[in-house]
């Protein structure tokens, strides 16, 4: 019979036994055949593998379970193709039926036919003809009659006891599975009978493609309802067995009636006086290989024994012959000994000499060794102290160059100081005589004012006159870096008022000119220079208000310049931060926010930079006032510094200015 198959799709399966897992499945087989072409070149051949492939392909949706080849000729292909369900077999005719093939190589066509395979099973007109028209059959006695199935191809494992652990079938078993369809009255199993192989001459140990034992069987019902209700459900089916884990498997089997009286009365007592007469045919061989085997056990005892007296005689003389040997060997050893005795008195005399030898000469190798050791020590020593003493002196070496580095460094700084003061003290030297120029010009001002007025077309305006003075003081501040910053603001409109007349010159750019000028009445008073600094001829002529700023001044005006200038920049990128993380923040939160989320974040930055812009208003806003007041005290102190005597005459100043 064939192999087992794989059944995936279990649901046209009909239960015959489900304690036991059997179940009945349609057969779904087709039979198709390809016509092959006359071969006219010599040496070529069609491939059944590439027309099996070819007719795997023209089904488009599907696959077949087992497809095989029946039958090849030279004229045709015949294959037998196997799919999973009934109704699948009418598509699967559909597509191939009436179809052609083209082969690769070859100019002709090949037609397929295909069609539902015809299953090879007796039908009720076959058995009734049958036992009708047979001679030696008595309807009316049991086996005689149609009521026996015969059974081939059933797998041995399907059919046998689970407790007992053999897979060999069980009557037992059979007789549950097919007393579904009636009464059964006998079954049989040839292959459990030991002596119907010598009966029939037949073996009834089958064995399938798939390595599956299978067992030929007879199951006969007491009515003939049970037998056609039997014959009816296995037409055109195969048996399928679904273990406890739900994978199924099938097998087809072969299903006829039995034609043979093998279970009538006749044929059942035959069978019984054979097996009587083979059970003692059996029991007299058994008998004789009995007796047999008592006469070989007792020659071989026999045997035994007397191989036993010769061994014992071989062993005595062996016995015999092994002492003499021990005693001739006992007497060489006994020479050996004492010759091997004084080889090693004399050989232990001959160690101790050259012992002796050797340790005297340790001795004096341990002396020249700890000479050695100890002259290397103080080698070492030596080496150690002098290495020491050159480590000091680099070390010392290195730390005077590094005093002379520092002291070279330091004087550096004080030469870098000292010049920087003198450039201030230059700076400030010509800003007093700028101021002196630009104070003789204001008291000439206001000496001339009547003849000014009288005169109006003359040469020059005071704002001509000013502007250069404006120019250098600029020039002075921005080069000092000492001036503060809001003092330029203060400038800019006396730098402005070129172009207006001479009566809007005398009363609006006396205060800016006095603005630009550093006010130094509020500085201490400067210590006293050293004795290397040479002092300026004018010193004594000063007025009180222009004191030369000492350097301690200059520096710390430096330094709060630069703190003003680095605190500026930390907030300056301190809000850049803050504008790079909010923004950070704004487009994170764009990304994963919702709409109405992105909405009240759009709201949130839009009020933040509105409080932002007011926030830095209201601080230049205040910055603006602090240099409105800080110009407005300057004027003061300048107007209160103008109400003092001035020493020297109006010609003095403007001969100065002429300078």
């Amino acid at each position: 019979m064939a192999a087992a198959t794989i059944v995936h799709d279990t649901s046209e399966a009909v239960e015959l036994c489900p304690p036991y897992g059997l179940y009945l499945k349609p057969i779904t087989k087709m039979t198709i055949s390809v016509a092959l072409p006359q071969l006219k070149q010599p040496g070529k051949s069609i491939s059944n593998w590439e027309v099996m492939e070819r007719l795997k392909g023209m089904v488009q949706h599907h696959q077949f379970s087992t497809l095989r080849i029946s039958k090849s000729t030279m004229d045709f292909i015949r294959f037998e193709g196997e799919v999973e369900n009934k109704s699948l077999v009418k598509s699967f005719l559909a597509c191939l039926d009436g179809k052609t093939i083209k082969l690769s190589g070859f100019s002709d066509i090949l037609k397929v036919r295909a069609a539902e395979f015809k299953v090879d099973f007796p039908t009720r007109h076959d058995w009734d003809s049958f036992f009708r028209d047979a001679k030696d059959m008595n309807e009316t006695l049991p086996g005689e009659r149609p009521d026996t199935i015969h059974l081939e191809g059933l797998p041995c494992k399907w059919f046998s006891l689970k407790e007992s652990g053999s897979e060999k079938p069980s009557e037992e078993v059979l007789v549950r599975v097919f007393e579904r369809f009636g009464e059964i009255r006998n079954v049989d199993i040839p292959m459990l009978d030991p002596y119907r192989e010598e009966m029939t001459g037949r073996n009834f140990h089958t064995f399938s493609f798939g390595g599956h034992l299978n067992f030929e069987a007879y199951v006969q019902y007491r009515e003939y309802a049970g037998f056609i209700q039997a014959m009816s459900a296995l037409r055109g089916m195969k048996l399928m067995f679904k273990g406890e884990d739900g994978k199924a498997v099938a097998c087809n089997i072969k299903v006829s009636f039995d034609s043979t009286k093998h279970l009538s009365d006749a044929s059942i007592k035959k069978r019984q006086l054979e097996r009587q007469k083979l059970q003692e045919l059996e029991q007299q061989r058994e008998e004789q290989k009995r007796r047999e085997k008592e006469a070989e056990e007792r020659q071989r005892a026999e045997e035994r024994k007397q191989k036993e007296l010769e061994e014992q005689e071989r062993e005595r003389k062996r016995e015999e012959k092994l002492r003499r040997r021990e005693q001739k060997q006992r007497d060489r050893e006994l020479r050996r000994s004492q010759k091997k005795l004084e080889k090693l008195q004399a050989e232990e005399q001959r160690k101790l000499q050259e012992r002796i030898r050797l340790e005297e000469r340790k001795l004096l190798l341990a002396q020249r060794n700890l000479q050695s050791i100890r002259l290397v020590a103080e080698l070492l020593s030596r080496a150690k102290a002098a290495k020491l003493h050159e480590h000091e002196h680099k070390e010392e070496s290195l730390r005077l160059q590094q005093l002379e580095e520092r002291r070279r460094l330091q004087e550096a700084e004080l030469r870098r100081v000292e010049e920087e003061k003198e450039r201030a003290l230059g700076l400030q030297r010509r800003e007093r005589e700028l101021r002196a120029r630009l104070l003789s010009l204001l008291l000439s001002k206001k000496a001339d004012e009547p003849r000014a007025t009288a005169a109006e077309s003359g040469p020059a305006s005071p704002a001509d006159l000013l502007r250069p003075v404006l120019d250098i003081l600029h020039t002075v501040s921005a080069s000092a870096g000492a001036a503060p910053r809001d003092r330029e603001p203060a400038a800019a409109p006396a730098r402005r008022a070129g172009p207006r007349g001479p009566d809007a010159a005398t009363g609006e750019e006396v205060p800016a000119v006095l603005a630009c000028i550093p006010d130094n009445t509020q500085q201490p008073r400067p210590r006293p220079q050293p004795a290397s600094r040479v002092r300026r001829k004018d010193a004594p002529e000063q007025d009180k208000c222009n004191r030369e700023p000492s350097g301690q001044q200059l520096e710390e005006r430096r330094r709060g310049s630069a703190a003003r200038r680095a605190a500026a920049g930390s907030r300056e990128d301190g809000r850049s931060h803050r504008e790079r993380r909010a923004h950070r923040k704004r487009s994170r939160q764009g990304r994963s926010a919702s709409p109405e989320e992105r909405g009240r974040s759009r709201k949130s930055r839009s009020r933040s930079r509105e409080r932002r812009s007011r926030r830095e208003k209201s601080q230049s806003r205040g910055r603006e006032r602090d240099r409105r007041a800080s110009s407005s005290r300057k004027r003061s102190r300048h107007r209160r510094g103008d109400d003092r005597p001035r020493s020297g005459s109006a010609g003095r100043h403007r001969s100065a200015w002429n300078r």
